[in-house]
């Protein structure tokens, strides 16, 4: 089985990226998938922070990586985590996603995600798996979506290979 104690720090860092998907999500006001320099601006002056036309540029600058003026929320995710640590929780994840026979109505239970393991070879436990799925599950129906498990795969193995180079 995963060691209790490594994983329950690789679910502190799941649960990181979580808030950050949270914030992108609450500075993209216009709910377009992107976050512009004025809905930075915006948020940031509403958290306080007196930050001039010029930091507000550098930081879409820093975190812009496709150079479209805009951050996805891959690019925000990315921006934020670069110091992260991960474990194996990265490729844990990213190898049961590869598993997962994904439902018609496009969600991942805690079961699926047991199958999924248990089909891919790896060694987490059902209480792994509801822990994974819990840390992730935003709004507490037991269940996440593809997109946004998909989602948080990626941005793991990002952390996960930025923080190897």
């Amino acid at each position: 089985m995963a060691q209790l104690g490594s994983l329950s720090a690789e679910l502190e860092s799941l649960n990181q990226v979580l808030s950050l998907m949270e914030a992108f999500r609450a500075f993209d006001s216009d709910n377009d998938g992107f976050i512009t320099a004025a809905e930075l601006g915006g948020i940031l002056g509403s958290l306080g922070y007196n930050a001039s036309e010029q930091d507000v540029s550098a930081m879409m600058q820093q975190g812009d990586t496709n150079k479209d003026g805009l951050l996805s929320m891959q690019e925000f995710l990315e921006m934020n985590t670069k110091d992260m640590e991960l474990g194996e929780l990265a490729n844990l994840l990213q190898t049961a996603f590869d598993a997962l026979d994904v439902d018609v109505d496009g969600i991942v239970t805690a079961e699926e995600l047991y199958e999924a393991t248990v089909n891919g070879g790896l060694d987490l436990s059902l209480e792994d798996c509801q822990g994974i799925i819990a840390s992730i599950d935003a709004d507490g129906d037991g269940a996440v979506s593809c997109n946004d498990f998909k989602l948080i795969v990626n941005s793991l193995q990002i952390l996960e290979n930025s923080f190897l180079m």
